[in-house]
């Protein structure tokens, strides 16, 4: 079978190109994590915005990790197929809004480089909560992480995601040349305010010149992104093959819905985004906080409960009544928590995330959403706690969910065998469970102690006892036994 190229464009399936020439367009765009998310998502909704509008806004992409991604879409000159899988059957779409993909690991100027050109407009990032080496209280740069420190060290080579923007950024003042926008596109509680207050924190420390210009100048405006993208697996490639004809080694799957809110600041200009969906508003903070508590808030407690009691696919949990009935538990008591949001009916979006988790075609592990727990908690979790708490709202979905996470913690199944946690603080956590042993309230306690990561309302009252209460059902009688009671 041919492999997809650009000279297969004329080829493919009625409906599976968007009938525009990918190499008439510019690259105005720089991605850093250039994984399945961002190729489902920004270069899905990239794509049509240049068929609907043109304009020079195709992506150069940056893989942080592997140098995989960036050899095979070389060799199919930066295209990929995208299957949307849902109830009305499977769509396959060949995306051309990727120029290509460079990897970036021991090699700052594959980077550095494109940042520095005046043709890059904007800088958009999905990199993971736990690689930006921020610290959300400030915000500000933080220099316990390793990246940071490094970067700290020889700002001049960086390797991680701040010290790259802020050497970009400087090299493009000392160019003459205006700045980027910068993107985020990661799940963070208003993520353009706490990426600024990172680089602008990082930038104060090596060149204070340059941080005030990059606080007066350079726009970091906040979005929200919502699509469930599973890891692509051997079925997933040759479903692409059968469905346009081109082996295609990039593949991906994903879900019909696609969402994103984007806070519409762009001094150097932007894609027609909306052509592909997007909606821009003044404010997205109160749409972030709809997600991160109702979507990634009942992920997690689907992830780390379903994974201890065997299920290895959201959709499986999804099918056990009792773990089904706790999720949809879960993202009431998070509506709960929220203010009125236009336009947005919460128990509809309530239920319609309920019907996509359940999504027979969507193959989403549950261990892939359990990995860095301690990063997305706080957001997911805690923060709807502290909320509820105020107003005396049942704490008990929270407290089953941080019994779940803290059950997963253990790194060990209902059978001892050992699971890696993957997890950025995995071990100072590995400590608390280790000297904790079996002991729910020690372990419970450790864990939620950990520095920064609980707020103090949630520590020793109703919230930490009731936690601790449902961990040693977790322990004592199995989570399946633990759940259907729960339910019950």
């Amino acid at each position: 079978m041919t492999r997809l190229s650009r000279s297969a464009l004329a080829q493919l399936p009625v409906g599976a190109a968007r009938g525009y020439d990918p190499a008439a367009h510019g690259v105005g765009i720089l991605h850093l994590g250039a994984g399945a998310f961002h190729r489902a998502h920004q270069a899905a909704i990239t794509d049509a915005a240049l068929a609907a509008s043109g304009g020079d806004w195709r992506i150069a992409g940056v893989s942080l990790r592997s140098a995989d991604l960036a050899k095979t879409l070389a060799s199919q000159d930066g295209l990929y197929t995208l299957i949307e899988r849902g109830a009305q059957g499977d769509r396959a779409r060949v995306i051309g809004a990727i120029d290509r993909v460079v990897a970036a690991r021991g090699t700052p100027e594959a980077v550095l480089g494109p940042m520095s050109d005046p043709a890059i407009r904007i800088v958009t990032l999905t990199v993971t909560e736990k690689a930006y080496g921020i610290d959300r209280s400030g915000p500000d740069a933080d220099p316990a992480h390793p990246d940071v420190a490094a970067d700290f060290e020889r700002p001049a080579a960086p390797r991680g995601v701040l010290g790259l923007l802020v050497e970009g950024l400087r090299r493009r003042r000392a160019a003459g040349h205006a700045p980027f926008t910068v993107l985020c596109c990661d799940n963070l509680p208003e993520n353009g305010a706490l990426l600024r207050g990172g680089v602008v924190g990082f930038a104060r420390r090596v060149d204070p010149e340059l941080a005030d210009w990059i606080a007066a100048k350079v726009a970091f405006p906040s979005s929200m992104v919502d699509r469930i993208t599973p890891a692509a697996t051997e079925a997933t490639l040759a479903l692409a093959a059968r469905l346009t004809g081109f082996e295609d080694a990039a593949a991906i799957e994903t879900e019909p819905f696609c969402q994103w809110v984007i806070e519409d600041r762009f001094p150097q200009g932007r894609p027609d985004w909306a052509a592909g969906g997007a909606i821009f508003v003044d404010d997205v903070a109160l749409y972030e906080r709809m997600k991160l508590r109702m979507l990634n808030g009942a992920h997690s407690l689907i992830a780390y409960a379903g994974f201890i009691s065997g299920h290895a696919l959201v959709r499986e949990a999804m099918a056990d009544p009792a773990l089904a009935a706790l999720a949809r538990r879960q993202i009431a008591a998070a509506a709960a928590t929220l203010d009125p949001l236009p336009g947005i009916d919460l128990a509809a979006y309530g239920d319609e995330l309920a019907a996509r988790f359940a999504n027979p075609a969507i193959a989403h592990e549950t261990y892939q959403i359990a990995m860095d727990g301690s990063q997305k908690l706080p957001q997911r979790i805690f923060g709807p706690a502290c909320d509820a708490q105020l107003v005396g709202q049942d704490l008990r979905p929270f407290a089953f969910a941080t019994a779940a996470w803290a059950r997963y913690c253990m790194g060990r199944d209902e059978s001892g065998e050992r699971y890696a946690l993957r997890d950025p603080r995995e071990v100072e956590i590995a400590a608390v469970v280790e000297a904790a042993g079996d002991g729910a309230r020690a372990l419970l306690a450790g864990l939620l102690r950990l520095p920064g990561l609980t707020p103090a309302e949630l520590l020793d009252g109703a919230f930490e006892a009731q936690s601790a209460e449902i961990l040693h059902d977790m322990i004592e009688r199995g989570m399946a036994t633990a759940i259907a009671g729960e339910a019950a």
